[in-house]
């Protein structure tokens, strides 16, 4: 089956890493470095805001692309939804990299920039106000991740759209397991953009 196929290579365009290929091109592995993960945020506070920001648009044009090819060529939402998450768990669980991945973000929001624009605008100002208030890119990140399935649920009323939203966030805010506990115990690290 065609679909099955091209399930599969969205998960392999999800794995690619691309912010431990940005910094290996700068002599750096990244996972070696401040948090160790391979996202933008640790890829910004350690390499700097031009890495950082190609790390964040690399990540998120792995979610976008397979979800904008699938509704262009008129898939089913099921298919959609499905590319959306394989994508996904891609970059979380990244065969490259022995299934261990970065936390997500990212990726979640080009899935979801390609599925529910309108509801990624709110979540975007729910990050940004968290973010401009607490100082943390993990409270900000956790935040918008818990309101996304909200806003989708609101605005689009797709069921498997709904769900597909629900489990990424669920994911998203689940590898935040290790920032919940230092905002907690007040050890997590500011944004100082």
């Amino acid at each position: 089956m065609i679909q099955a196929f091209f399930l599969l290579l969205a998960y392999l365009l999800g794995s690619i890493p691309t912010g431990l290929l940005l910094g290996k091109a700068a002599g750096v592995d990244i996972r070696t470095t401040g948090s160790g993960n391979i996202g933008a945020t640790n890829v910004y506070r350690t390499m700097g805001k031009k890495l950082g920001i190609l790390t964040l648009v690399g990540d998120c044009l792995k979610g976008l692309i397979p979800v904008l090819l699938a509704r262009h060529y008129g898939l089913p939402d099921m298919w959609v939804a499905l590319f959306g998450l394989a994508t996904f768990l891609g970059h979380v669980y990244t065969i490259f990299l022995g299934f261990k991945g970065g936390k997500g973000v990212a990726t979640a929001l080009g899935v979801f920039l390609g599925v529910a624009p309108l509801a990624v605008l709110c979540a975007i100002f729910i990050f940004a106000v968290v973010l401009w208030h607490w100082r943390y890119v993990s409270l900000a990140s956790i935040c918008a991740a818990l309101a996304m399935p909200v806003f989708v649920a609101m605005l689009d009323r797709n069921v498997l759209i709904i769900a597909m939203t629900a489990i990424i966030s669920t994911i998203v805010i689940h590898k935040h397991h290790d920032n919940i506990q230092r905002l907690r115990n007040g050890t997590e690290n500011k944004f100082k953009g």
